[in-house]
């Protein structure tokens, strides 16, 4: 099975309204397969589908349900057949650190020490909690609870709920707890499913125990290869490099959010303060110790960060300059919906999730209404119809370089080698990718102004050029236009 090269995260709520009740469907995501397809997608990401009390759908109640306002288990399963059909692969955001207050399996934990369920979840005295040293813990950047043990009525122990206390996490040393997970997952691979994007994948177990997720990992992925042996599973892990590392011996991929911090930071300062190749370099090496056949899941934001959109200020040539970063650095590039778009969003977390722009107001009958939005409207993002017959557009110059990226050997790996080149100018991020007996050499202008880059060698023929100013002015001196990118090879 070869990997998908693009993928493409879908927040279903807010991506397309099948049915004009206000609310993004899965009929709304078949529908608007043509356009994944033309857009060089390879495969989505689907937050979760299940039945949940929360708009988000992060705390579920049903693993082997959809929820009732996204469609049936029919919709959905004609969603993957017409998918496939497409050639794109579907990815289901599975959440199994935990689950809603109101799963049955913790309202029969919560009736007290006697319940066969009670140790699915975890509980421990206040006593108990004190003396192990783990009543508070230090806010990260993947959640800011600070207290993650929360009281029951009716009970004396405390349960952990790392993320918020209508989230209780799983006990997964629990081996019944365990069998249940690996049979959910089994059900959806069966059905058909191509992969999870496993969320809190760091947290399987609390802080204090990290070490055991590795192994968990292992035995999880061991049990979903029984189904898929080419099971895709990607982790959300929000870490150091030499944190996430131990995660690849049992995760196909992991996101990497350190590189799409330093992508924001370089592109919205103009200026490469990060050593960006330098780091990415080192951590690719740190990750490839632990599994050579790692897949570098990248990015440049997601459902739970700051739109780059407005990290960016919606400014297109910045936004261009994002984009022309992600798509030519080793990994396999994730698409937050719109993004292509420019669209807008900060916390909370509702409006970096708002409906993509599919028209304009009232002539946009595909648009999902769940919530008004503040950040991307029609008046602050121009909608898909009005970018696609634009040239210039941020949606066309993304299809550009994607199909681009598609279409090269080096550029579109995720493996081989990436090294700086000679570079004195922080304005400038210049490197070059090797697979095999094949080499490029990409160079990016972040600034505003045009930069001129000299070697006494360099490739002589423009794969890319994302900017028709950008020329050779002699054979080893070549001229960047403000905000470019250039692909060199032989």
């Amino acid at each position: 099975m070869t990997h998908p090269r693009i993928c493409y995260e879908i927040f279903v709520r807010s991506f397309c309204d099948s049915n004009g009740d206000g609310i993004g469907d899965l009929n709304g995501i078949r529908s608007k397969l043509p356009y994944l397809q033309e857009f060089g997608v390879e495969a989505i990401w689907l937050t979760p589908i299940q039945p949940s009390p929360s708009y988000h759908k992060y705390d579920v109640v049903d693993y082997y349900g959809i929820e009732p306002e996204y469609g049936t288990l029919d919709d959905f399963k004609n969603l993957l057949t017409e998918a496939h059909a497409r050639g794109i692969k579907v990815i289901l955001d599975l959440v199994i650190n935990h689950t809603s207050v109101r799963h049955p399996w913790f309202v029969e934990s919560a009736k007290g020490k006697a319940s066969p369920y009670r140790n699915y979840y975890n509980w421990k005295s206040p006593e108990e909690i004190e003396a192990l040293g783990i009543a508070t813990r230090e806010a990260t950047p993947d959640t800011w609870e600070r207290k993650p043990w929360h009281s029951a009525v009716g009970n004396t122990e405390k349960y952990y709920g790392l993320f918020w206390k209508g989230m209780p996490d799983l006990n997964c040393d629990h081996p019944p707890v365990r069998q249940a997970i690996y049979e959910i997952g089994n059900y959806w691979l069966e059905m058909g499913v191509d992969g999870f994007r496993l969320d809190a994948a760091r947290h399987i177990y609390p802080e204090w125990e990290e070490y055991k997720n590795y192994d968990f990992w292992v035995e999880f992925r061991t049990e979903m290869q029984k189904v898929n042996p080419q099971v895709y599973l990607v982790g959300e892990v929000w870490n150091a490099a030499d944190k996430i590392a131990p995660y690849f011996r049992g995760l196909t991929a992991n996101f990497n959010f350190d590189l799409s911090l330093a992508l924001q930071k370089i592109t919205a300062e103009e200026r490469d303060t990060v050593h960006l190749i330098v780091t990415l370099a080192k951590n690719r090496q740190v990750f490839a110790q632990t599994n050579p056949r790692f897949i570098d899941a990248t990015m440049l934001t997601n459902h739970d960060q700051t739109r780059i959109g407005s990290v960016l200020h919606g400014k297109q040539t910045h936004l261009k300059v994002a984009a022309n970063l992600l798509f030519t650095l080793p990994g396999q590039p994730y698409v937050y919906y719109g993004e292509e778009l420019g669209m807008l969003g900060q916390k909370p977390d509702d409006f970096i999730r708002e409906p993509f722009l599919w028209g304009y107001r009232q002539h946009d009958r595909e648009r999902a209404r769940w919530m008004k939005p503040k950040y991307s409207k029609s008046v602050t993002v121009t909608p898909l119809v009005g970018q696609q017959n634009d040239p210039n557009s941020l949606y066309n110059h993304y299809k550009r370089l994607i199909h681009f990226r598609k279409s090269n050997a080096v550029i579109g790996s995720f493996y081989g080698q990436i090294e700086p080149l000679p570079n004195r100018n922080p304005r400038l991020v210049a490197f070059k990718r090797g697979l095999a007996e094949q080499e490029v050499w990409v160079l990016h202008n972040l600034s505003s102004t045009t930069v001129t880059y000299f070697a006494s060698f360099m490739p002589t023929e423009l794969l890319l050029t994302t900017d028709t100013a950008s020329r050779f002015e002699k054979v080893d001196t070549i001229s960047l236009a403000p905000f470019s990118c250039v692909v060199l090879g032989e």
